[in-house]
């Protein structure tokens, strides 16, 4: 159950003065800057060694694959198991995952020489399974964190917080290694490269400790009680069906996954920094954190301004301006103009997060966030990588820039459909449920 905390309705700040919650944050937090810092390096690095757009779609697809494998199990696990400690086993799978990344840079002739970039898109696959596991019982165990009054400036706050995080962790990864490749090229081009992805592997390694310290120090937290008796098969159809039958979690759902499969752009961000805008892996770092510094300063509006009133309506628009702005950005040939958009496409698509989460966590009863949540990660979470994947081919048939237009496109489509498939969601107002 949630945590009996006393709240002030209308202060913004009173679940940050949960102590849970704020380590809760923070683990997230140093969890997230580590895996953006790592999404950095590592479709830098196979695109210098493959200089192909497909094989960094194929980075999506090695994380999405074992990560749908998984996540409905993980689910079920997460309303029958301790979520902290799921979520424990998960950050030290990802721990792993930082550590063997660094094994190939320190010893390449002994894993990318003889294989190529096999070992990394096999890690890859390893960090999808621990996202598979990690998703349901973070998202399962806020719910318990905090009181429900507090659901919508949790949520808006949880955003804010992994947004900030996906801010910090592409510019320092990019950065990071930009500098140390220029500061060590006095030791030859390749031992550059080689030292400064030792290097900054390593710090990746460092951040996820950090987080799974933060994880370490939340108190135990007992599961929700229920009286039904059911088999693996009928609780995992249980989640799927609650869903499904939910006009509003449906159309939230299916909306996002449509906007992010066909309207993001980031596996191809590789490609736009270094043939179209020209800017190297530290401009590239800028452009993967320009969505996120978009998304924190929304985020922090909404977490004072939560937007409940006439939700439905709003997600549909936020949604179609970011497909908007997906079109914008695959026309400019402008650096500044480019990080510009991204920012306002990440200020769009905060909105949608704020208001997706806040769905969820008021609609889904207790016993089942966790099934819930790993259906929720199944249509965000896989559409994301799977996404990446649809990018990549897009761009090796399409060619970069109408590839992305597409995309942009196709939001805008879905939108449409949504708006007129899913009455109740476009007539929500989540302050009738609060």
């Amino acid at each position: 159950m949630p945590a009996d905390t006393p709240s002030v309705p209308h202060d913004p700040y009173a679940s940050l003065r949960i102590k849970d919650f704020r380590l809760f944050v923070a683990a997230r937090f140093f969890l997230t800057v580590a895996t953006q810092m790592q999404g950095v390096l590592v479709g830098w690095q196979i695109y210098r060694l493959t200089k192909d757009a497909l094989a960094l779609g194929m980075i999506g697809l090695a994380e999405a694959i074992p990560f749908m494998m998984v996540t409905l199990y993980a689910g079920h696990l997460a309303d029958i198991f301790s979520r902290k400690k799921i979520i424990l086993l998960a950050v030290t799978g990802f721990l792993l995952c930082s550590v063997l990344l660094l094994m190939f840079t320190l010893y390449p002739s002994a894993w990318l020489g003889t294989l190529g970039t096999l070992p990394i898109y096999v890690v890859i696959g390893l960090t999808g399974v621990a996202r598979g596991f990690a998703g349901p019982s973070f998202s399962a165990l806020l719910a318990q964190l905090v009181p429900r009054a507090l659901y919508a400036p949790a949520a808006a706050w949880n955003s804010t917080v992994w947004q900030t995080a996906a801010v910090t962790g592409p510019a320092v990864g990019g950065l990071l290694y930009g500098f140390l490749e220029s500061g060590y090229q006095s030791s030859g081009i390749a031992a550059a490269t080689a030292r400064a992805y030792a290097v900054s592997y390593g710090v990746v390694a460092a951040l996820i400790g950090v987080s799974l310290l933060g994880i370490l120090l939340i108190a135990n937290r007992p599961l929700p009680l229920s009286d039904r008796k059911e088999s693996l098969r009928e609780r995992l159809a249980t989640g799927i069906r609650f869903v499904f039958r939910n006009q509003v979690v449906l159309g939230a759902l299916s909306l996002d996954l449509f906007a992010v499969f066909f309207g993001g752009a980031v596996a191809l961000l590789p490609i736009f920094a270094e043939e179209v805008l020209r800017v190297g892996p530290e401009g590239l770092g800028l452009l993967r954190a320009a969505p996120s510094l978009g998304a924190v300063l929304t985020a922090l509006f909404l977490a004072h301004r939560p937007p409940m009133a006439r939700a439905g309506r709003k997600l549909l628009i936020y949604v179609a301006g970011f497909g908007v702005s997906m079109v914008v950005f695959a026309l400019s040939t402008n650096f500044y103009l480019s990080l510009f958009v991204l920012v306002v496409s990440g200020a769009l698509d905060a909105v949608s997060v704020v208001i997706r989460s806040t769905i969820l966590q008021l609609m889904t009863p207790d016993e089942m966030r966790g099934r819930v949540s790993a259906v929720n990660s199944l249509f965000i979470g896989s559409s994301n990588e799977i996404g990446s994947f649809e990018s990549g081919l897009a761009a090796r048939l399409l060619g970069l820039v109408p590839s992305v237009i597409f995309g942009g496109s196709m939001t805008l489509l879905a939108v449409g459909i949504t708006a007129k498939v899913a009455p109740k969601l476009r007539e929500l107002d989540l302050k009738a449920i609060a």
